[in-house]
């Protein structure tokens, strides 16, 4: 059960951000418009700069207050001081980067906004934050995200998706449930 938690808890500041954008986002689309060289939008008009910005703060700040209250939980925290930003950012923007790069696929795909990718839009935000924390903070990285914790996330995360989904789409937040 402590790995489960300790791995759900890791994750908060991934998991977050999309939440977050799906709710403050809106506005101008990140690729304003524009199409690829195939034709097609480049991410869509569900990819956009607010939801970038409120979406990545949002992971930053849930993963400066869980810093806080790390110690007095018994729980791992992000780093001291400074070298907690580059581990936070790596996980919320990293997040909000696999959501986008999978958006890029999707279009390429020829698939249109809502559709779903099996494992495809359970998984992104995951393997963005997770390389982009490895990118800024490999030590902190390797130190935390150990094979347990990675088996964990992986299972875990497709439910806990799916329940998120679920709950963004009966608030109004989301088009589709999944």
């Amino acid at each position: 059960m402590n790995v489960l938690i300790t791995a759900i808890w890791l994750m908060l500041p991934a998991y977050l951000p999309n939440n977050f954008a799906a709710l403050l986002g809106g506005g101008a689309p990140v690729d304003l418009g524009k199409n690829f060289l195939d034709g097609r939008r480049i991410f869509g008009n569900g990819k956009t700069m607010r939801g970038m910005v409120f979406g990545t703060s949002c992971g930053l700040i849930a993963g400066l207050v869980q810093n806080y209250m790390a110690p007095a939980l018994g729980l791992p925290g992000f780093g001291d001081g400074w070298s907690a930003l580059p581990v936070l950012l790596g996980l919320s923007l990293g997040s909000m980067l696999g959501d986008l790069t999978a958006s890029f696929l999707k279009r390429r795909l020829g698939m249109k906004r809502g559709d779903s990718l099996f494992m495809v839009d359970q998984l992104d935000f995951v393997l963005g934050s997770w390389a982009l924390t490895l990118l800024f903070s490999p030590t902190w990285y390797l130190q935390h995200f150990t094979s347990p914790i990675i088996l964990i996330v992986l299972l875990v995360t497709p439910v806990l998706h799916r329940l998120t989904n679920i709950i963004g789409y009966k608030m109004g937040a989301k088009k589709e449930p999944w």
